[in-house]
C-alpha cells in the first residue's frame, strides 16, 4: 500500500520553513536536528522538561512545554502560520489527534507518525481523509521492509527501492543455464509488473530493446513490484533455491512487520518471544511463523536451535544492547547474516567491531521518511544505473504536461528514446504501467531514462513546453 506520496498541492521549498514538532523524543529531537540544519525554522513541543532543556542545549530551536493535543497550546506555538507540523511522540492516538487539530488550527501541512498496523493500514477507515492528515508515516514499517529487502536479495549488487516501498529495483548477475539465456528480451515473458531498464555486458551498462539477447556474464537490472521479483528473479537463475531460514528476536512491532514482509513459501521464519501471553498472540496473529517462547539472551537458546544454520537473524527488541549482543552472539556461531535495530546513534560505532553485518535505525527511517515528503522539487533524480548512461527520476506530472496526458504511453512517450516509465502513483495506489496506460496530471512517476534527461522531462511532463 502507499500512503504518502508527494501531492501537487503541498507546494513546500525544504527550506526556510515554519516546522511545529510536537514530541521531543528520538524521532522528534533528530527531526529537530535534521531539519533545522537545512535553514528552517523550527519549534519542539513536549510535556517533558528535561527533554525540551536537552534540546535546547543542543540546537538553535525554539521549545514549548505542554500537551500537543491541545489547540490552545499549538496556537502559542505558532500552528495556525506553520508550513508544517509533524507529530512524533511514541503515541500513536495523540500524533493522530494533535496532527488533526494543527490542520484545524491552521498549519499548512501535517504528519503524523503512528506505530500500528490498523492506522497505517487504515483498516475500516481511511483516517488520513476522515482527520484531515496530509501524511502517515510508519518507521517501523519502512524498517521491516528495508531488512526485508536485504534478506529476500543477498546476491543482488544493487537495490534501489522507490515510490515508498512498492516499486524496487534489483540487479541480478545472469546464470548459466538460466531460463532467460539465449533469448530476445522480447522472447522472454516476465511478470506483468517487471521490467528490464538496463544490461550490463563486459563492463559497459546500456538500455536494452526488444531484440537485445540475454548472455551468460550478463548483469540485468530489473524494476517492478516488489511481489513480483521472486517470478521474475527465477529467469535469471539457472535453478530452484530452496527455502532461507530466518530467525527474528523480540515480538516488537518491527517484528511483526517483518514477519509479514517475508510471508512466502521461499521463507521459514522463527521469531523469539520471552514473554508468554506475547508469544501466544503472535502464533495467532502470524500463524505462518513458528514462535518460541524464549529468551535469545540465555546462552544456550541460540545453540539449541541450531541458529548457526540460519541463513539471517534480526535482532529488534526494544533494548538497543539486547539486539547488539544478541545479533555479535549469533556471528559468533557462524550465522551467515546477523542484523540488528538500534535506536540511539550512540551505538553504531560498534557494530562493526563486533561482527554485526547491518544495522537499521527506525528513528534514522522516520526522519529520512519526512524529509522526502518536505521536498517538492518536481523532477527528482534518485539514482543512477550505471555511470553516465541511464538515471532513475521521480516526477510529479503537472496539467500543463498536454503532450502526455491521456494518451496511451506506447503513444506519447515514443519519441523519447529509450525512456522506461517504470511506475505511477495515482492517489493511494502506485503500479506498473503498460503500453496502454495514461499519465495523468498529479501523477508521480518514476521514470528510467539516458543520463542528463532532467530538463527534458521537465519539459515534457511538467512545464509542457
Amino acid at each position: 500500500m502507499l500512503h504518502h506520496m508527494p501531492s501537487g498541492k503541498i507546494g513546500l521549498k525544504g527550506c526556510d520553513m515554519n516546522i511545529i514538532i510536537c514530541g521531543a523524543g528520538e524521532v522528534g529531537s533528530h527531526a529537530a536536528e535534521v531539519l533545522g540544519g537545512r535553514g528552517n525554522n523550527i519549534t519542539v513541543i513536549d510535556h517533558c522538561e528535561q527533554r525540551l532543556e536537552a534540546i535546547e542545549e543542543a540546537m538553535d530551536v525554539r521549545t514549548l512545554e505542554g500537551n500537543g493535543a491541545h489547540a490552545a497550546v499549538l496556537r502559542d506555538a505558532g500552528c495556525h502560520s506553520a508550513d508544517v507540523f509533524i507529530a512524533a511522540t511514541a503515541d500513536d492516538e495523540i500524533n493522530l489527534l494533535s496532527a488533526s487539530i494543527a490542520s484545524g488550527v491552521g498549519a499548512a501541512h501535517t504528519i503524523a507518525r503512528v506505530h500500528h498496523s490498523a492506522f497505517y493500514d487504515q483498516r475500516g477507515l481511511d483516517y488520513i481523509a476522515h482527520l484531515g492528515i496530509d501524511h502517515l508515516v510508519c518507521p517501523e514499517y519502512a524498517t521491516a521492509e528495508a531488512i526485508a529487502r536485504t534478506i529476500r536479495n543477498p546476491g543482488a549488487l544493487a537495490v534501489e527501492q522507490f515510490a515508498c516501498g512498492q516499486i524496487e529495483m534489483q540487479q541480478l548477475p545472469v546464470a548459466p543455464n538460466c531460463q532467460a539465456l539465449g533469448k530476445r528480451l522480447a522472447d522472454i515473458i516476465l511478470p506483468s509488473a517487471v521490467r528490464v531498464a538496463s544490461v550490463e555486458r563486459h563492463g559497459s551498462a546500456f538500455m536494452p530493446g526488444g531484440e537485445t539477447v540475454i548472455q551468460v556474464g550478463d548483469v540485468v537490472t530489473i524494476v517492478g513490484d516488489v511481489e513480483s521479483f521472486e517470478g521474475a528473479s527465477k529467469l535469471f537463475h539457472s535453478s530452484k533455491a530452496r527455502r532461507k531460514r530466518v530467525i527474528i528476536i523480540g515480538g516488537t512491532s518491527v517484528g511483526v512487520w517483518l514477519g509479514r514482509a517475508l510471508r512466502s513459501r521461499a521463507f521459514a521464519v522463527r521469531l523469539f518471544e520471552p514473554d508468554r501471553d506475547r508469544a501466544i498472540e503472535l502464533s495467532e496473529k502470524l500463524d505462518w511463523v513458528t514462535v518460541l517462547n524464549a529468551d535469545p539472551t540465555e546462552p544456550s537458546v541460540l545453540e539449541e536451535e541450531h541458529a548457526e544454520q540460519a541463513d539471517a537473524l534480526v535482532a529488534l527488541t526494544n533494548d538497543d544492547e539486547h539486539n547488539i549482543l544478541v545479533a555479535a552472539r549469533a556471528k559468533s556461531l557462524g550465522i551467515a547474516k546477523a542484523i540488528a535495530v538500534v535506536q540511539r546513534p550512540t551505538y553504531l560505532h560498534l557494530l562493526e567491531h563486533v561482527g554485526i553485518d547491518r544495522a537499521f535505525s527506525p528513528r534514522d527511517t522516520a526522519v529520512d521518511q519526512i524529509a522526502q515528503l518536505l521536498t517538492h522539487e518536481p523532477v527528482r533524480q534518485r539514482a543512477s544505473l550505471a555511470e553516465g548512461v541511464a538515471d532513475i527520476y521521480e516526477v510529479v506530472v503537472s496539467k500543463n504536461a498536454t503532450e502526455v496526458i491521456g494518451k496511451p504511453l506506447k503513444i506519447s512517450m515514443k519519441l523519447q528514446e529509450k525512456v522506461l516509465v517504470a511506475a505511477i502513483g495515482r492517489g493511494p495506489a502506485v503500479f506498473v504501467p503498460g503500453p496502454e496506460d495514461a499519465i495523468a496530471a498529479g501523477d508521480t512517476v518514476v521514470v528510467i531514462g539516458p543520463s542528463g534527461m532532467g530538463k527534458t522531462l521537465r519539459k515534457l511532463l511538467v512545464t509542457g513546453s
